[in-house]
């Protein structure tokens, strides 16, 4: 459901919910800072609350009425806090429990998608103590070794040979949870935003280095971002595969589906993020801007999708 206004009065006092404690906290500072910016210039009368315990005090003393959530990686993106604000009635943008509780966990992603037949890199789940020989020899070489349940290229590695496995099993271990060794596809990487039940316009990723990693990401100047990435068919292909991966794994709201795309054409999906970053780096905002929707309705439009949820809330129901 697709609910428009036009007064900000109607949200009532907003929630912006970012920082928090995950490996994500400065980038998700980053776009609650913008998020912030962007809903005040907008006349919403919205304000900052760092980490989930500080806003579930907030909501629980009535101070809000509903939850722009900016909080990136885990607690905020995982399921954990939307399950809160459900069981406290209050309504907020973005994925609900289940869409962002499989979307963070990227095998159980993977293993929804492989069920669909929806096209995803071959790969293994590995835990401490297992056969790491036995486990990418399923993969081969090159691979790419992940934490699970980690986003923003957090403790990702890319290994070309045994000598290269060690360090980087070492480097995923330091978070919790079963690793994801993964074959690297190499060719164009690219990344499909989706707005309420739309696909924006694909970004294909020129990092100025070897791969696009956190510096890439969120520090360098020189990564180059192509808007649309593909043409004609190919374009209309991978916005169509994007919506049906975001689908699949019940996300709603918006986010962002990432995407490989080898040097045969074929597709590869490789993720989805429910609340994705907001800052001058940032991807959703690029393909906004490139159907003429800028950031401060970029903003709006995202916290219009709590209306949704508010009215499904108030019917005795949730999306």
């Amino acid at each position: 459901m697709n609910m428009q206004v036009t007064d900000p009065r109607r949200f009532g006092r907003v929630a912006v919910a970012f920082g928090g404690t995950s490996a994500e906290r400065e980038v998700s500072l980053d776009s609650g800072r913008n998020v912030l910016e962007a809903l005040r210039a907008r006349g919403v009368d919205a304000h900052p609350v760092d980490g989930i315990p500080a806003l579930l005090d907030a909501l629980r003393a009535g101070h809000y009425a509903r939850v722009f959530n900016i909080l990136h990686g885990r607690g905020g993106e995982d399921g954990m806090l939307q399950g809160a604000l459900d069981a406290l009635r209050v309504p907020y943008t973005g994925s609900g429990i289940l869409g962002s509780a499989l979307a963070m966990d990227k095998v159980r992603t993977k293993q929804v998608w492989q069920a669909l037949g929806l096209p995803t890199p071959r790969y293994v789940a590995w835990r401490p103590g297992e056969d790491l020989e036995a486990a990418i020899a399923t993969i081969g070489y090159p691979a790419i070794v992940k934490p699970s349940h980690e986003g923003s290229s957090v403790g990702i590695t890319r290994v070309f040979s045994a000598e290269d496995l060690p360090a980087a099993v070492a480097l995923a271990c330091k978070h919790d949870g079963e690793l994801l060794i993964e074959q690297l596809i190499e060719g164009a990487e690219l990344t499909v935003a989706i707005l309420g039940r739309e696909a924006l316009p694909s970004i294909r990723i020129v990092p100025k280095g070897a791969y696009y990693d956190y510096h890439a990401k969120y520090i360098a100047e020189d990564t180059e971002y192509l808007c649309p990435g593909l043409e004609g068919d190919a374009e209309t292909q991978i916005r169509a595969l994007a919506w049906r991966a975001f689908d699949a794994v019940g996300c709603s709201g918006w986010g962002r589906v990432d995407v490989m795309r080898d040097r045969t054409g074929a597709s590869y999906l490789l993720e989805v993020n429910t609340t994705p970053g907001m800052t001058s780096h940032s991807l959703v905002p690029k393909a906004a801007r490139a159907v003429g929707i800028e950031f401060e309705t970029l903003c709006w439009r995202i916290l219009e999708s709590s209306l949704a949820r508010e009215a499904a809330t108030v019917a005795g129901g949730l999306p």
